[in-house]
């Protein structure tokens, strides 16, 4: 009894053992390879489900219409909308085929409008066919260009709110400048500290010198992305300064002061303009209003002393 016992205990502590020198800590790579191994791959219908569904709708008919798009239009249309993208700043991370594809699909959705309003809706049934063709195709030309509208208003914006934040962000720059920091380092804390469409160029412009691209070039190629003209001033100055060796804290000084003093005359010019703007609500709005108010008592009055005369006679 006491050697079986032995031998008990024995093979207890054998198999403690055994089962202690096993469970030693597990490479995290050997995990990792047995965790993606274990992975079904998936196939490329589970691939498309999973993206959103605009993606997986819009997207293909956008593209598809794009390529019609394209047939239509000329090089040189293509060229012009393609820098008025640029002066927009790609509303959406759109691209020229995109652009094209947009601005069919919004054509076609006002043609089947028309065409259903005043063929359907209206009672007009569809006899009369080639005035309700008619009728799309305007709507698709109207539908076409509705879109420029938008870009160009979304691009003098754009430009409105750059025009705005050049003075800040250059006085930010020559603070910067001033105490020690690099140009390239300046327009990183421009670019940190001022959020705004000056500060996406000024990262583009930072991201292209790292990646190789010389200074001045990436400056320059600023200036058709934003269309400002005290920005191409200011582009211009640095590129001079940096080509003649001239100190680039003294340009920016003088450029900062310059942006200020033009920034105020823009404030004193916008309120000169004021009291004309304010003339044609008053003339037709207030002033109907208030000829009502004070004459129409007395018109009244006018009125009811001629009836009540009349009526005496």
């Amino acid at each position: 009894m006491v050697y079986v016992l032995a031998g008990v205990a024995g093979l207890g502590i054998f198999l403690i053992f055994v089962a202690l020198a096993g469970g030693g800590s597990i490479d995290p790579v050997q995990a990792r390879l047995t965790q993606l191994g274990n992975i079904q791959a998936r196939n490329l219908e589970e691939l498309e489900l999973q993206m959103p569904f605009a993606e997986r709708t819009f997207r293909p008919l956008v593209a598809r219409l794009s390529r019609t798009g394209g047939r239509l239009s000329s090089a040189s249309s293509s060229q012009t909308a393609e820098k008025r993208l640029a002066l927009a700043g790609n509303p959406g991370d759109m691209r020229l085929a995109d652009w094209l594809g947009v601005k069919m699909l919004i054509g076609l959705a006002t043609g089947a409008i028309l065409f259903l309003i005043f063929g359907v809706l209206l009672g007009g049934g569809l006899t009369d066919v080639p005035k309700l063709a008619g009728l799309g195709i305007i709507g698709f030309f109207i539908g076409y260009l509705l879109p420029e509208f938008w870009l160009g208003r979304r691009i003098r914006g754009r430009q409105k709110i750059i025009l705005k934040m050049i003075p800040d962000a250059l006085d930010l720059l020559t603070i910067s400048v001033r105490a020690g920091l690099g140009f390239d380092a300046a327009l990183a804390k421009v670019v940190e500290k001022l959020p705004g469409p000056l500060s996406d160029e000024f990262r583009r412009s930072l991201a292209e010198v790292r990646v190789g691209k010389a200074r001045r070039d990436a400056l320059r190629d600023m200036i058709p992305r934003t269309n400002v003209q005290p920005l191409t001033n200011f582009i211009g100055a640095i590129i001079q300064a940096e080509q003649l060796g001239v100190s680039i804290s003294k340009v920016l000084q003088v450029q900062s002061e310059q942006l200020r003093i033009e920034r105020r005359q823009r404030a004193e010019e916008m309120a000169a303009k004021a009291p004309i703007k304010m003339l044609f609500p008053l003339v037709g709005c207030i002033f109907p209003s208030l000829f009502v108010v004070i004459l129409g008592p007395a018109i009244i009055m006018i009125i009811q002393a001629f009836s009540g005369g009349g009526l005496g006679k």
